[in-house]
C-alpha cells in the first residue's frame, strides 16, 4: 500500500472506531495528517532508527510518520485500552510492521534509547522530560507539537531549542537535554 492508500484505509477504520469509542474530536484527517507530517519540513528524520511517541491517542502524529518512514521503528505508548486497541488494529490493518504498540504509560516500560521522542501536546515539556528519563540521551531529538504557550514551558531549559511556526502549530525541536 502506498501512503495515499494507507491514509484512506486509516480514515475508514478511524471513522468506524471513533463513532463507538470517541477516539478524537478531529473530523478532517487530511488536515491532521498534514499537520503530523508538517514537522518533516523543518527537520530531517532520515537517520532515525527508533522513535517513541508518548500519549499516542488515535495515532497522531506517529501513525502518519510511520507510513512515511518505513525504515524506522515507532514505539507508541498509549495507556488507554480503547485507544491502544485501535492502534493495534490500525497497525495490522495498514500493514505497518514498523509500529510497536505499548498499552501502558512510558514510565512503566523498561527504558531503551530513542533517536526521536514525539508528543502531540499531551504533556508540558518538563513533565515529558521527566516521564521519558532513561529513554533519551544528549543526542535524542524531542520533536513536539505544541500550541501558543510554548515559550513559558521552555523557560529555563538548558538545551538546544528551535521553534518552527506553521499556522497555529508550533513544531518544537529540543536536543542536548541531559538525563
Amino acid at each position: 500500500m502506498d501512503f495515499d492508500e494507507r491514509l484512506g484505509a486509516y480514515e475508514d477504520i478511524f471513522i468506524k472506531f471513533n463513532k463507538i469509542h470517541s477516539l478524537s474530536t478531529y473530523k478532517n484527517l487530511n488536515e491532521v495528517a498534514k499537520d503530523s507530517l508538517g514537522i518533516l519540513e523543518f527537520s530531517n528524520f532520515s537517520s532515525a532508527k527508533v522513535v517513541i511517541d508518548i500519549g499516542s491517542g488515535a495515532g497522531f502524529p506517529a501513525v502518519f510518520l510511520a507510513m512515511k518512514m518505513s525504515e524506522c521503528t515507532f514505539h507508541l505508548f498509549e495507556p488507554n485500552a480503547k485507544k491502544s486497541s485501535f492502534l493495534s488494529y490500525a497497525k495490522a490493518h495498514l500493514g505497518l510492521e514498523n509500529i510497536v504498540v505499548h498499552s501502558k504509560k512510558i514510565e512503566d516500560e523498561e527504558p531503551f534509547r530513542a533517536d526521536i521522542i514525539t508528543s502531540r501536546a499531551a504533556f508540558k515539556v518538563a513533565d515529558l522530560l521527566f516521564l521519558s528519563k532513561g529513554f533519551y540521551d544528549e543526542n535524542t531529538l524531542f520533536a513536539l507539537f505544541k500550541g501558543s504557550s510554548i515559550e513559558a514551558e521552555l523557560s529555563g531549559l538548558k538545551a538546544q531549542i528551535s521553534i518552527k511556526k506553521a499556522k497555529e502549530r508550533n513544531y518544537v525541536f529540543i536536543k542536548g537535554v541531559k538525563c
